[in-house]
C-alpha cells in the first residue's frame, strides 16, 4: 500500500541509505516523530546496498575512529540499541596491512585508538600468520589487529533501522526523489518532490552521490566528486578449509580489501581513482580488468585462493570530498540544513553514531556523542583541507588508505 506524501513535517531526511534512516530513527527516539524520509528509489539503492559493510575502527585519525568505535557498540548491542531486525554482525576480526615504510604511522594510529578505548594492537608478521593462517606476510613487518571487529549485512542493518523508525512514527517514502531543497531568503522552508512540496524548517541531506545536485542550486560547492567503485565475489577453492571464515583485511600494499561473504565466499573491493562520474548513468556491472585486479590482490595475500572461482560482482557510486573525509555539518549559510556527504564510501561503519550525533544536534543544539567540529564544511570552502596526523602513503586512494 502506497504511503501518501505529507504536506508538512518537522524534519525531512533526504536519502534512504543507512545514514539517513539512522538519523530518522534517532530523531524519533528523541521525541521528534514527525519525520519524513524521501528516497529516490528503494531503501539502500545507493551506496548502502552495495557496501562491503566492514565494521572496524581503524582510521588514520581519531575523529573518524571515535565515530566507528561508538557505532561498533551499537552493532554489538543491536537488540537493545535498535530493537528491530538484525545487522548480521559477525566479529571475525579485522587486519590492517600497510607496507613497511608505513610502520611508524600504523603504530601511532594504533596507540591513538587504544587511548580512546578501542580494542586493537600491533602484531608482527609472524604473529599475523598465527592470527590468519591463510595469509602471506613476507612483504610486511607489522599489522594492526582488532579481534572483535568484523562484517555486517548492509541491507539487514538498514531494514532493521527502518523497521524501528517506522514503529516510532517515521514516514518513509520510496520512489520519491527530492528535486529541490526549497528556501525563502537563506532559510530552509521545504523539500520538493514530484508529488509536491513538504513544508519543513529542518532538512538532513544524506543523499550520497546525488547530494551535489541539491547543494549546487543553493550556491554550495563543496568540490564533491561522485566516484565509481567495483567489488568482486569469489568462491573458495575446495582446498581451503570450508568451516572457518577468514579475517577481514584492508591491504594498502595492493589497494584492496576483502571480507568473508556467506559461508564459502570472499568479497574483494578495489580502490578507485577519484574520476567524476554521473551516478544516474553508472554501469552497475563489473569490468574484466577489475576481476583480474581483484583476483591478483586476493591471491597475493591469500595464495591458497589463486584458483578461486569468480561468482559475480557489481559496481556502485560513492561521493568523495576534496580531502576524502566526510562533511557533517549544519551549513552556516543555510539555516535549517544539515548535511552528511563526501565520505568516500566509508560511512556504513560510522552511520549508527552519525545518526545519533545529527539527532542530538537538531534536538539539543549540539552533538554530544562525538565532537563533529573536524567534519565542518567550512574547511572545504576555506581550502583548509583535513590532513591526517599519521597518514599512510597510499593516500591517493583514500577509501583504502583510511
Amino acid at each position: 500500500m502506497a504511503v501518501e506524501q505529507p504536506r508538512t513535517a518537522e524534519v525531512v531526511v533526504i536519502g534512504g541509505g543507512i545514514v539517513g534512516v539512522s538519523t530518522a530513527l534517532q530523531l524519533a527516539k528523541r521525541g521528534i516523530r514527525d519525520v519524513v524520509v524521501v528516497e529516490r528509489k528503494q531503501l539502500g539503492a545507493g551506496a548502502t546496498g552495495k557496501s562491503g559493510a566492514l565494521v572496524r575502527c581503524h582510521y588514520a585519525n581519531v575523529p573518524e575512529a571515535r565515530l566507528a568505535f561508538e557505532s561498533l557498540r551499537i552493532f554489538r548491542d543491536w537488540d537493545n540499541e535498535i530493537g528491530a531486525g538484525s545487522p548480521g554482525f559477525d566479529p571475525v576480526g579485522f587486519l590492517r596491512l600497510v607496507p613497511p615504510r608505513d610502520e611508524p604511522s600504523l603504530r601511532a594510529n594504533v596507540a591513538a585508538q587504544q587511548a580512546i578505548g578501542i580494542e586493537t594492537g600491533v602484531v608482527t608478521a609472524d604473529e599475523l600468520r598465527a592470527i590468519e593462517p591463510l595469509i602471506q606476510s613476507d612483504d610486511l613487518t607489522v599489522a594492526a589487529f582488532e579481534p572483535n571487529s568484523g562484517v555486517a549485512d548492509p541491507n539487514g542493518a538498514l531494514y532493521g533501522l527502518a523497521e524501528a523508525a517506522t514503529a516510532l512514527g517515521v514516514t518513509i517514502l520510496t520512489e520519491t526523489p527530492a528535486t529541490e531543497i526549497v528556501t525563502r531568503g537563506d532559510r530552509v522552508t521545504g523539500v520538493a518532490t514530484p508529488a509536491g512540496v513538504i513544508s519543513t524548517g529542518t532538512v538532513v541531506l544524506a543523499a550520497g552521490a546525488w547530494s551535489d545536485q541539491l547543494l549546487r542550486p543553493l550556491g554550495l560547492d563543496f568540490g564533491l566528486v561522485p566516484v565509481r567503485t567495483q567489488v568482486v565475489i569469489f568462491r573458495w577453492p575446495a582446498t581451503v578449509d570450508q568451516g572457518r571464515k577468514h579475517r577481514v583485511v584492508v591491504d594498502s600494499t595492493r589497494g584492496s580489501w576483502f571480507r568473508p561473504e556467506g559461508s564459502a565466499g570472499t568479497l574483494v573491493g578495489l580502490g578507485s581513482a577519484a574520476r567524476p562520474t554521473n551516478p544516474e548513468e553508472v554501469d552497475e556491472t563489473i569490468e574484466p580488468s577489475a576481476i583480474a585486479r581483484a583476483r591478483g590482490a586476493m591471491a597475493h595475500r591469500f595464495p591458497g585462493f589463486a584458483a578461486a572461482t569468480m561468482r559475480g560482482g557489481w559496481a556502485g557510486t560513492y561521493m568523495r570530498s576534496p580531502d576524502g573525509h566526510p562533511i557533517i555539518d549544519q551549513v552556516p549559510s543555510v539555516p535549517g540544513l544539515w548535511v552528511m556527504t563526501g565520505d568516500s564510501g566509508t560511512s556504513f561503519k560510522t552511520a549508527p553514531a552519525i545518526g545519533v550525533c545529527l539527532a542530538e544536534w537538531i534536538t539539543d543544539g549540539a552533538p554530544k556523542l562525538v565532537d563533529l567540529t573536524p567534519f565542518r564544511s567550512a574547511r572545504i570552502l576555506d581550502d583548509q583541507f583535513w590532513i591526517d596526523d599519521n597518514p599512510y602513503t597510499d593516500a591517493a586512494d583514500l577509501t583504502v588508505s583510511r
